[in-house]
């Protein structure tokens, strides 16, 4: 049986062994060229990468504790071969064919969010590579991505990932990402899109799109206007008013009360860029914005399967992320396509099967593939005597 008809026609049971399979296929698709005249093995590079990715270790840790692997400089040497480009297309390809797998022809709402992975060293080439964010252990500099995720309870997927530039606007991004989600095989009915993207180009590409629902931030008199009421309304907001950029929008004015919510008392005013949901109250509008929030889950499951590393080399690094996002949505596949029991209503998800757990299985798999080390020489000398001697005393 194929691997990938495994996911359509299960066995009785699932192994450790169906997982490692499943996951190396998938990273049997990146492009690893090597070093020009230097012969190795692909398979043992991507064993050795899949295995510091569940195991959230450095490529040194895995080949350090295992006999089948390549020394970690040899290792690294060739993921250093990555061509960035080719691969941002290969992942985001493997992305949409997940997505065709279980999330079927209808429309979905996609959420949009920038994911910061904190650095604390020097860029690889330019400074343009990093971007600035909250500061955190020490550092403000970060490596940015920019993520698409599924609002789907059951199969929250992400769908798309493009690397984001400190030197570069971030509509560029934008531009990349909305070229990887025209490609998706679903249609998109809306984006929930963070704060991070309130600026015109931004708004005007999403809205091209879809329906957007997007927080504004409070700044300007005009807007401070528009924020001073008591009651939920619809109104239009005009940005960068009076200059060649001019862009209206529809502004939902939401108004609620906070009732000791975090000690907090009185209205709480938001708003929304909502272009094209003048069908719903602004209150719907923010109810579906709140949605979102289950994008936090994937970020952090993303983080569970990321190999740790201290290269400067923003490649490898969006390598490791990439990684990370691919077993996230393997394990949400296998979850409830191969796991979750049918009934009616919706499939009945196995509990038990945590993201954690689907890690360990494919790590005490490769514990054997890769020969891991289970003894190590002792000095031959031990405790020397006259402490046991003091002991005794």
């Amino acid at each position: 049986m194929g691997v990938v008809q495994f996911l359509y026609h299960p066995d009785t049971v699932l192994t450790a062994s169906d997982l490692e399979t499943l996951a190396l296929d998938l990273l049997s698709e990146v492009p690893i060229p090597g070093v020009e005249g230097c012969g190795f093995d692909s398979g043992i590079i991507r064993q050795t990468l899949l295995q510091a990715a569940v195991d959230q270790k450095s490529i040194k840790a895995v080949t350090d504790s295992t006999l089948g692997t390549y020394s970690d400089d040899y290792t690294l040497a060739q993921l250093h071969t990555v061509p960035a480009a080719e691969l941002e297309a290969v992942v985001n390809d493997l992305l949409a064919q997940q997505a065709a797998m279980i999330l079927g022809p209808g429309p979905r709402i996609i959420c949009l969010d920038f994911v910061d992975i904190h650095y604390h060293g020097c860029p690889h080439r330019d400074a343009g590579e990093l971007c600035h964010t909250i500061p955190r252990d020490g550092t403000s500099q970060c490596h940015r991505y920019l993520v698409g995720f599924v609002l789907c309870r059951a199969k929250p997927l992400v769908i798309a990932v493009t690397p984001v530039r400190g030197d570069k606007p971030k509509s560029d991004a934008v531009e990349r990402l909305l070229d990887h989600v025209a490609a998706l095989p679903f249609p998109v009915a809306g984006l929930l899109v963070d704060r991070g993207f309130y600026d015109g180009t931004s708004i005007e590409r999403l809205d091209a799109v879809a329906p957007v629902a997007l927080p504004v931030i409070r700044r300007g008199k005009q807007m401070a206007e528009k924020l001073d009421t008591s009651v939920s309304y619809w109104t239009e907001y005009v940005m960068y008013e009076g200059s060649e950029r001019e862009l209206r929008f529809p502004l939902a004015v939401c108004v609620s009360y906070q009732q000791g919510n975090r000690g907090k008392h009185g209205l709480l005013v938001r708003a929304y860029v909502a272009c094209d949901l003048a069908d719903r109250t602004p209150k719907e509008v923010e109810a579906l914005y709140q949605k979102r929030s289950a994008i936090e889950t994937a970020f952090r499951t993303m983080r569970e399967a990321r190999a740790r590393t201290s290269t400067t080399d923003p490649v490898v690094r969006l390598l490791f992320v990439l990684v990370g996002f691919l077993l996230r949505n393997l394990w949400l596949i296998v979850r409830w396509g191969v796991l979750a029991t049918p009934r009616r209503g919706g499939r009945a998800l196995p509990a038990w099967f945590r993201f954690e757990l689907f890690r360990e299985w494919i790590d005490h798999t490769l514990d054997e593939s890769l020969l891991r080390k289970w003894e190590t020489p002792t000095n031959g000398v031990g405790i020397p005597e006259v402490y046991s001697q003091l002991d005794a005393g």
